[in-house]
């Protein structure tokens, strides 16, 4: 305010020099310095005014990479996805403008974070130690771990049912079973005796032996070996233990049909140490990609080979298609995909779960404004506190489950 007020002040003395001037002057002279002297002064007065009206707060620019379902992807000319939705609660209430700008891969998008190129980077960032050297990070909103996805051919259920028939669990299941029937016969036996049944030969006791051990089995035609209350008592004894039974073993099938599917499908991949000769897809730029590096380094002759992936809902195709052998990405990723699987004919599974967890947040910018970042620092915290970042996590998985349903629906 100050140095508009002498600019002011310059203008009004020039312009009464001026006149002076044009006062001792020809009327010629006078005319041509009221022209110049006039313009000269709305310039001085404009610029003073310029000066007193406030800047126009900056515009974030925030990166984001499309095709790292569930954190962030574009979908029908949105973004959309964890990350991008958390963040777009920050920016509302925090009441900081922004705009979007794609990068194309998550090393891209930190290197332009790091030199200035963008002020926030918007995905689900691991904050590896390698990273926490290299980058400025805000808050970390959640922690996630790498994970192992194979598939099962469509042969393999049917092989794992089989395999589950001839368990060693089951057929000791079934002779606990036995004993227990030929038990409770035995005592319905006793409990029944007849007099002329010691008149009869080994061969008819057996077959009446027979006949009763049917009913205590099947349950029916009970009528005609047991007419005592004791002897219903046991058959009713006999109907709750087959009762018991058949929950057991239907249980103890689901169980081993999916544990001995998943079996077949991961033996090929057990270890990190596994991967090694097989075709492993991941998405460039991210951890994925440095660990893979690292087995390499320890593998000796026998490397892993990386196939890139651009997004990660194509994952299951390149599977299905015998692209690569094993996907490896953040286990979130991975589960979001098996939930929005389509295809009867591919059957996802883990191979290795929680492969070192790490948090992640967002990226910085080194020349962001401390108190900005402690903005959206505390904003992250609240929304934390208040199961926001919870709710976000389960709709993403439950939007991918919806999506599923809904093209199963429109089949």
């Amino acid at each position: 305010m100050v140095e508009s007020g002498v600019r002011r002040e310059a203008g009004r003395a020039l312009v009464a020099e001026v006149l002076v001037v044009s006062h001792v002057s020809n009327h010629r002279l006078k005319r041509f310095t009221i022209w110049v002297a006039a313009p000269l002064t709305g310039l001085l007065l404009g610029a003073a005014s310029l000066q007193a009206v406030p800047m126009a707060p900056n515009v974030l620019r925030v990166g984001v990479v499309d095709g790292s379902q569930p954190c962030s992807y574009r979908e029908g000319g949105a973004w959309q996805g964890l990350a991008v939705r958390l963040w777009s609660q920050i920016a509302q209430r925090e009441r900081i403008p922004y705009v979007l700008q794609p990068m194309p891969s998550i090393r891209a998008m930190l290197e332009a974070t790091r030199k200035g190129g963008l002020d926030v980077a918007v995905e689900c960032i691991n904050l590896s130690p390698d990273r926490l050297r290299r980058y400025r990070f805000s808050l970390p909103f959640q922690e996630d771990g790498q994970a192992l996805m194979v598939i099962s051919n469509p042969f393999s259920l049917g092989q794992a049912f089989l395999s589950a028939l001839f368990s060693g669990t089951l057929l000791r299941l079934l002779l606990v079973t036995l004993v227990l029937t030929l038990a409770l016969t035995g005592s319905v036996w006793w409990v029944e005796e007849q007099p002329e049944r010691r008149a009869m030969g080994w061969r008819q006791q057996l077959r009446g032996f027979s006949r009763v051990f049917a009913v205590m089995v099947t349950g029916s035609g009970d009528d005609a070996v047991v007419t005592t209350s004791r002897g219903r008592a046991l058959v009713l004894l006999a109907y709750l233990v087959r009762l018991i039974v058949s929950a057991v073993l239907v249980g103890f099938l689901t169980v081993e049909l999916v544990q001995e599917a998943q079996g077949r499908a991961g033996r090929r991949v057990q270890r990190l140490s596994d991967l090694a000769g097989l075709r492993v897809g991941l998405k460039p730029g991210t951890v994925s990609e440095t660990l893979v590096h690292e087995i390499n380094r320890s593998s000796g002759t026998d490397q892993a080979v990386i196939v890139p992936i651009a997004r990660i809902d194509q994952a299951l195709n390149a599977l299905g298609r015998e692209q690569i052998d094993v996907m490896l990405a953040d286990e979130l990723q991975l589960r979001y995909l098996i939930a929005s699987n389509q295809s009867p004919n591919i059957i996802p599974v883990l191979a290795i779960q929680g492969i070192r967890p790490e948090l992640q947040g967002f990226a910085l910018s080194p020349s962001l404004p401390a108190d900005l970042v402690r903005r959206i620092d505390l904003a992250i915290s609240e929304l934390k506190r208040s199961g926001v970042v919870q709710d976000l996590h389960r709709q993403a998985l439950a939007g991918s489950e919806e999506l599923n349903q809904d093209s199963r629906n429109g089949d």
